[in-house]
């Protein structure tokens, strides 16, 4: 159960994750082939490595480029639908698909690098803690952890519920409407929360719309900044 949160939400958002998957791709990134071009050099960039794990892979856009870096890949999401998708798109022996929620996941080794793309902003402050200590106990002691997700400003395309600043209401292609968790975190509130708990983070933004994070465990300094350079997925 998540704590100051009604588990009917966290439900209810991985219920709609799993009846969007089939539009996923299209409505989250209008041009797929122009959204791979831009994922394909961000990976590039951040140079993930090692045994990595990714946290909510979704349909596996990001997936297909870490596996072609990674030693071996990890790629979690609650959603089986989900799952079925990226398992089309990337066909490697090197990646296993798990379906777990990840807040109630118990990672089986430590991995070098841990991987989520517009995850983190559907993790309610409730949870903010908990989230990070799977992540915690997920990465190895030289391990660095690398994060994408959307600017605040996306917060002015949602629809939020009277009174709450993380439940909005959204509208599938078939009509249906859905409630899910969607919080706008800047750049200075992700890296003081993270110091907070206890990592070194560094935050920087990518474009217009997205912002990139790195972080490691405080118990040893982050070197000279995340190998980061300073849409609509949601």
């Amino acid at each position: 159960m998540l704590s100051g949160m009604p588990q009917a939400t966290w439900q209810a958002q991985v219920a709609y994750y799993r009846r969007r998957a089939a539009e996923y791709d299209l409505t989250s990134y209008g041009g797929v082939p122009r959204a791979d071009q831009r994922i394909a050099s961000l990976i590039g960039q951040l140079r993930p490595e090692g045994d990595v794990l990714e946290i909510a892979c979704g349909t596996g856009i990001w997936t297909r480029h870490l596996a072609a870096r990674a030693r071996r890949l990890t790629a979690l999401d609650a959603a089986p639908e989900m799952i079925v998708l990226a398992r089309q798109r990337v066909a490697d022996a090197r990646v296993t698909f798990l379906a777990a929620d990840v807040l109630d996941w118990v990672p089986p080794r430590r991995f070098d690098t841990v991987f989520f793309a517009f995850w983190l902003s559907h993790v309610p402050a409730s949870a903010f803690g908990r989230f990070w200590s799977v992540v915690r106990a997920a990465l190895a002691g030289d391990g660095r952890v690398l994060f994408v997700d959307d600017l605040p400003e996306a917060a002015g395309r949602e629809t939020y519920l009277a009174g709450s600043g993380e439940v909005v209401e959204r509208r599938l292609q078939d009509g249906t409407r859905h409630r899910l968790v969607k919080v706008a975190r800047d750049q200075s509130a992700l890296t003081r929360q993270l110091t907070e708990l206890g990592w070194h983070a560094a935050v920087t933004r990518s474009g217009p719309d997205w912002l990139l994070g790195e972080a490691r465990p405080a118990l040893r300094a982050l070197p000279r900044g995340p190998r980061l350079r300073a849409g609509r997925p949601c």
